[in-house]
């Protein structure tokens, strides 16, 4: 006698898919990755830098502001001559000191809003994003203490190698 398989026959439907643990494991892993996402704020500032194609000779303006940047602390010449010169304090640069003496060079040029700042070679990129957010800008106190404004100095910023 024959023996006869009595399987059941296999149906022809694709199994259906079970998610619920994908979204589980979603509802959990998304709150988590935004809670713990670095947002950060990008600034950007537009600097002048020197052209390689050549042109008319530009006219000498009668009163340049640079900011040199040394090893031993900061300089702030007027294009031919050393207006003053600010040693470090502890090994940092006095920026408090360079802030005072911006302001009181945009006092004497109120239409002046171009400066230089010459960093000599080896001295680290922060130092020169202090010095130039210094030379844009001043902050100043309100009447209370939480009201602080920021009043434009130089923002024509032009960025070189000191000489």
């Amino acid at each position: 006698m024959a023996r006869r398989h009595h399987y059941k026959r296999r149906s022809k439907d694709a199994p259906e898919l079970d998610v619920t643990t994908f979204l589980n494991l979603m509802v959990v892993l998304v709150p988590f990755l935004l809670i713990t996402a670095v947002f950060s704020r990008l600034t950007i500032v537009e600097l002048n830098l020197p052209s390689s194609s050549g042109g008319p000779a530009p006219v000498q303006p009668n009163f340049r502001v640079e900011v040199i940047v040394r090893e031993t602390g900061l300089e702030i010449t007027n294009g031919t001559s050393i207006i003053a010169a600010i040693p470090k304090v502890e090994e940092e640069y006095d920026l408090e000191r360079l802030s005072e003496y911006m302001v009181e060079l945009k006092r004497s040029y109120p239409s002046h809003d171009s400066a230089s700042v010459l960093l000599e070679p080896f001295i680290p990129y922060d130092y020169l994003i202090q010095v130039m957010d210094v030379v844009r800008a001043v902050e100043v106190e309100g009447e209370t203490p939480e009201e602080m404004q920021l009043f434009a100095l130089f923002t024509e910023i032009s960025v070189g190698e000191a000489p």
